[in-house]
Formats: C-alpha cells, structure tokens, sequence
C-alpha cells in the first residue's frame, strides 16, 4: 500500500474567496457532484464551521471534525481537537485503502494543513466574489498543474469554472 495521501479540496473565486456568511457565494450543482464523485467512500476532515455550513454528516464518507470546542459530540461523525489527531485518524481508518483524505474546509484549516497536503483539487470560479472566508495563497512554484477541465453553464449568464488538480512538486 502507498503512502496516505492528504489533498485539499476547495472551490475558490479568481479572488480566492470561498465563502461568506458560512455559506458558499455561488450555486453551482456540477461542482458538487464533482465533490461528491471525489469524496465519496474516503474521509473527509472538516472544522467545525463548515460542518455547521453543511448542517449533517455526509453520508457515505468518515467525516471527521476538528474543533476546539471540548465534549463536543456529533452524531455520525468522529469529533476530534487537532489536526494532528484528525490526520492519524485518516490514516488508521482508511477503510477503502484508497489511500486519500480529503479535507474539505474552512479557512483556518485550509491554512493549517497546506503545508502537509500533497495534493490540491481546486474548483476555480473565474469571476470575482465578496466573501469572508478565503482561501490561502499558494506558491505556485511548489506545485504543479496535473490536470485542467473548463467548463461553463449552458446559458450566457453561467458562470465559467475549471477543476484543476495541482500537485506538490518533489524536491529534486
């Protein structure tokens, strides 16, 4: 078996916003069977505030929620207080030997974990947004673009999206 791997997933606008209010700026339904195709049966690691955005555990997948908050019990879903703690979860739980987790948001997660991702899958929204919650910068020199699908909506006023897959560039 491979070494586990730990990718981001995130939907962001040009503006590296990815939500406002808890909740995402925009609707768009091909971007969510996307996350659904990709997360389904691997763990996904969320903090708290996206699973509250969310509002249930998401079924067919380990959802495992990092929160400061002690005694914190939710059920359907493993509740844990680091980071840390999430990841070695992930990787003793890894049920599908897929060897992937996801994890899935909010901001200050995203933040704390890019450093120890390997991969990133990036809905990128190619129009500006107001937004709360963003995003980190990334140095695009760390990483490499893998895979680009464009796409937009059938009508004029659609946004235009691509899913890109970046992957950490190995230091040679």
């Amino acid at each position: 078996m491979t070494a586990h791997r730990f990718s981001l997933l995130v939907a962001m606008a040009k503006n590296r916003v990815i939500g406002i209010n808890n909740q995402l700026p925009w609707y768009l339904p091909d971007d969510l069977k996307h996350f659904k195709s990709l997360t389904m049966g691997h763990a996904i690691v969320m903090g708290r505030k996206t699973y509250e955005s969310i509002g249930r555990p998401l079924p067919g997948r380990m959802n495992v929620i990092v929160t400061r908050q002690q005694h914190c019990k939710i059920p359907g879903a493993l509740v844990v207080s680091s980071i840390e703690s999430a990841l070695r979860v992930c990787e003793e739980h890894d049920a599908t030997d897929s060897g992937e987790s996801f994890i899935i948001g909010g901001e200050e997660l995203y933040r704390q974990t890019l450093a120890l991702s390997q991969r990133i899958y990036v809905t990128e929204i190619q129009s500006v947004f107001e937004g709360d919650a963003f995003f980190p910068e990334i140095d695009r020199t760390e990483w490499i673009e893998i895979e680009r699908q464009k796409r937009k909506g059938k009508n004029a006023e659609d946004l235009e999206y691509h899913f890109v897959i970046l992957d950490r560039q190995s230091a040679t």
